[in-house]
């Protein structure tokens, strides 16, 4: 039990940003989706009851409908004078939908009360501060819009690219890789400490095109040959989890833990620029994310030397940006994956904010053609239609860092077998950690097949009667 409970509590904090997790407040509204999955076929329609929550109503309430949290499709206000109203619109086409709702403000006084000044350390009333963030069931926040936000979607496995794949993507990539086969691997080992019995740990370091691979390798200190797990890196600069890392090994992994930086996987900070998602966004050769990429398929080059891998089975694992370079890594060694576990993949549809679409992180500018063009060499997207392996992939239906249609367009790129794991209460997981369980726990399963042998067989996404039938 107590090592379960320790799995749970390190996927959350694998998987999370470097972002604060915001704080509940009350729970005004609640909020029932017409079908428990969110998912509906095109022609049908999405609708969710809304009905009062425990904690009493102090504001009115409008909401807004946007296809892939872009495109305005509907508006309107909470009526809950019976108790109950509900917010609907037909689908009528791939999409995801969001919708948000915000309380309504309220007009100021004709001839307010002269109000004293608050000194400089006087602390917010209880009323602004509870008011700033809610989370709430089958919704939350909505970051970027919207106090509560509820989503959906409309035949998401027809969702396709916002723009085709660079006709040079394959050639640009193949001629990167090729010339990193050219540099020695070099490694150099240094044993670190763990305090997990049973097993060894270690630095590495690696010689990479332009740059060197770091991170942990961790192993159970006794001979043997053991399935591989290698894990990829969350957006932001940071020390790696040394102790982490051990307890997978301690269950019987070789695990990989590969810093997304050119820096000692134990220095939190390695003189990374806080924003370095935008360095050289402008040129697919200046790009901070053409270096990560290749330092992970150095990682996986390395991998493939050491006589204590099985010779059999590479598992990537990766939740956010680490999604994002899990998608890039197996489709750029296609023939070495055996399985892509993500949470919440970001990176996906760079462009999407050029067709109908909002795009998440990196949250490179749309604005800028060179930008648009750049990225498209680095967008999961392009990479997935390569991809040979099976992918669990976990999706926040509200998550707007990265955002649910993106992720179903890479997804629907796969052309082997596939399991989106819809989170349909879900934003990104730092900021609803409560709402990913179905993540945690599928992972974990699918984690116990694969290290005993087994074959990992993604079950489809399906959809499910509506809830009044």
């Amino acid at each position: 039990m107590i090592r379960t409970c320790l799995r749970v509590a390190v996927a959350v904090a694998f998987a999370a940003l470097s972002f604060a997790q915001p704080k509940p407040g009350p729970l005004e509204l609640s909020f029932t989706p017409d079908r428990a999955t969110g998912i509906y076929a095109v022609g049908e329609t999405v609708g969710w009851a809304v009905t009062p929550g425990p904690d009493p109503l102090t504001h009115s309430y409008r909401w807004t409908i946007r296809r892939n949290n872009a495109v305005v499709l509907k508006e309107g206000k909470l009526d809950l004078s019976s108790g109950k109203d509900r917010i609907e619109i037909l689908g009528d086409q791939p999409e995801m939908i969001y919708v948000a709702i915000e309380p309504i403000p309220e007009p100021a006084p004709e001839n307010p009360a002269p109000q004293a000044t608050p000194t400089p350390s006087a602390p917010p009333s209880a009323r602004d501060v509870t008011h700033l963030v809610k989370l709430v069931s089958g919704g939350n926040t909505g970051h970027n819009n919207g106090t509560y936000a509820v989503g959906a979607a409309v035949a998401p496995e027809k969702i396709g690219p916002s723009v085709p794949r660079p006709a040079d993507f394959d050639s640009f990539w193949s001629e990167k890789l090729a010339a990193q086969a050219k540099i020695p691997l070099d490694p150099v080992l240094t044993p670190a400490e763990t305090d997990v019995p049973g097993v060894e740990i270690s630095v590495f370091a690696l010689n990479a095109l332009g740059s060197k691979a770091h991170g942990y390798v961790a192993k159970p200190a006794r001979e043997g040959k053991f399935p591989a797990l290698v894990l990829l890196q969350y957006a932001g600069v940071y020390a790696l989890n040394a102790h982490a890392d051990a307890q997978r090994a301690a269950d019987g992994w070789l695990v990989i833990n590969v810093d997304a930086h050119d820096k000692l996987p134990s220095d939190p900070s390695g003189g990374i620029p806080n924003g370095y998602q935008a360095v050289g966004n402008t040129d697919r050769e200046k790009s901070y994310f053409l270096n990560m990429y290749l330092r992970d398929s150095r990682a996986l080059d390395y991998l493939l030397t050491r006589p204590d891998w099985d010779g059999k089975t590479i598992v990537l694992m990766g939740g956010s940006m680490g999604g994002q370079q899990s998608f890039a890594l197996a489709g750029l060694r296609p023939d070495k994956i055996t399985a892509v576990l993500v949470v919440v993949p970001a990176g996906a549809d760079t462009n999407a904010d050029l067709h109908g679409r909002k795009a998440g992180y990196p949250n490179w500018p749309s604005d800028n053609p060179d930008v648009m063009k750049t990225a498209l060499y680095f967008d999961p997207v392009n990479f997935a239609s390569r991809i040979h392996a099976p992918v669990l992939a976990a999706i926040g239906f509200i998550d707007t860092v990265s955002p649910p249609a993106g992720i179903f367009a890479a997804l629907n790129q796969i052309p082997v077998p596939k399991e989106p794991l819809p989170m349909i209460e879900s934003e990104h997981n730092n900021y609803t950690p409560q709402k990913e369980q179905n993540w945690n726990a599928r992972s974990e399963e699918v984690l116990g097949i694969l290290l005993h042998g087994g074959e990992y067989k993604p079950v489809e996404l399906t959809a499910a009667p509506h809830a009044n039938q």
